[in-house]
């Protein structure tokens, strides 16, 4: 089915989906017509754009934000049926890393041109030297607020001691909320002196931002580098522990790991092929993580460090996708051929729930599948065409 825009809704025009339920996973494919064209997938690596995010509308609605081939970042409304409603907007920015929603609006993650000054660095080039920033939107998609938390400034470049910026190395991030902050999770480049040069290092930082827009000092959770180097960096709020938790992938012993302090949650191999996919609750205590070494998916529990219990998935693939999928189920995904599989699975104690099933879209390495209110799952994927986004929605399943 296809969708167009149509006059700006209301709240209320966009919230009570009650999608239907069934007894085992149904696909719902929409492809959602855009008037604009939209960045293509590329190679997919960690270092290239992402083209297109979806944030689910606590009402159940959808917020989708993508990357046009005009460098601008667009964001539109989709309502229960995936359709587009009301006419997009759009922001400055040169890379697109997340879109999270509440119910007064949401936030998105971008990146925007930095400058490096003078340096010198002492070998080699890091350039571009850009920041990311938290954009924060209303229910019209137009800009409330927006807070840099990269650590650019008149007074302080990406080639001075100190920096804090976004390059063309690993840098791609999340976001999540607890309700009234936002904390943003990315990779990082890390300016450090070397006697009359600059170093450049990789590795991942946290920042939380109020609901003003503010930077919250010393936040708990929030950290100027965590791990180093950094790769798929995840995050969750988990409301049992208050606390926002990480995974990142990291040559730093090749692993696995929470940040600041180090907490290996698996043991990997720098082989070139160890990959972080998502992070989700358990249903009781801890967390689920999935993650790829040798092309071999296994989905990790653990509470705090080391894993507690670990599911080979049998599946073979090097960037798994995981996301919650209604009450105490989760949902593993993964490329196979030009679509993408999928398996349910109980987020206790890692059970296989059901057959694995088909998702008619093509995949993206670093893209997210993102959970709804009423139990389903939906990803953003390529339309048939360059100015149009499919949006593949696993409905929910009944009992």
């Amino acid at each position: 089915m296809t969708a167009s825009a149509s006059a700006a809704p209301s709240p209320s025009a966009v919230g009570g989906c009650a999608r239907p339920a069934a007894p085992t996973p149904a696909v719902r494919v929409t492809e959602v017509e855009l008037g604009a064209r939209v960045a293509g997938y590329g190679r997919e690596g960690d270092t290239e754009p992402l083209p297109m995010a979806l944030a689910a509308d606590p009402n159940g609605g959808s917020w989708l934000a993508w990357l046009g081939t005009d460098k601008r970042v667009h964001l539109g409304r989709l309502d229960c049926a995936d359709r587009l409603v009301g006419t997009p907007t759009s922001f400055a920015g040169l890379d697109l890393q997340d879109v999270h929603a509440d119910a007064t609006g949401g936030v998105l993650l971008v990146t925007r041109r930095g400058e490096c000054g003078s340096g010198p660095l002492c070998g080699g080039s890091s350039s571009p030297c850009n920041t990311m920033h938290m954009i924060r939107f209303d229910t019209t998609g137009h800009q409330v607020w927006e807070r840099q938390v990269t650590n650019l400034s008149g007074s302080r470049q990406g080639y001075d001691d100190g920096a804090r910026f976004v390059w063309w190395y690993q840098h791609h991030g999340r976001l999540a909320t607890d309700g009234k902050n936002y904390a943003a999770y990315f990779g990082v480049a890390i300016t450090v002196r070397n006697g009359d040069c600059v170093d450049i290092h990789e590795g991942d930082r946290m920042q939380v931002v109020d609901a003003k827009g503010d930077l919250v000092s010393r936040h708990r959770d929030a950290f100027e580098v965590g791990c180093s180097h950094s790769w798929t960096t995840r995050i969750v709020w988990d409301p049992r522990a208050t606390r926002f938790v990480m995974v990142c992938a990291t040559d730093n012993a090749c692993r696995i790991a929470q940040p600041d302090p180090y907490r290996t949650v698996a043991a990997g191999t720098c082989d070139g092929t160890l990959f972080g996919g998502d992070l989700v609750l358990a249903a009781k205590q801890g967390y689920w993580t999935a993650w790829s070494q040798g092309g071999q998916v296994r989905l990790e529990h653990f509470t705090t460090g080391r894993a507690d219990a670990t599911v080979r998935t049998g599946v073979r693939s090097s960037h798994p996708h995981l996301v919650g999928y209604g009450t105490g189920r989760m949902l593993l995904a993964w490329a196979s051929g030009t679509s993408i599989a999928a398996q349910v699975y109980d987020s206790a104690g890692g059970k296989a729930v059901g057959s694995r099933f088909t998702i008619g879209v093509r995949d993206h390495d670093y893209q997210a599948f993102k959970p709804y209110p009423d139990g389903s799952a939906a990803y953003p994927a390529a339309g048939s065409g360059s100015s149009s986004i499919r949006i593949a929605r696993v409905l929910p399943l009944s009992g």
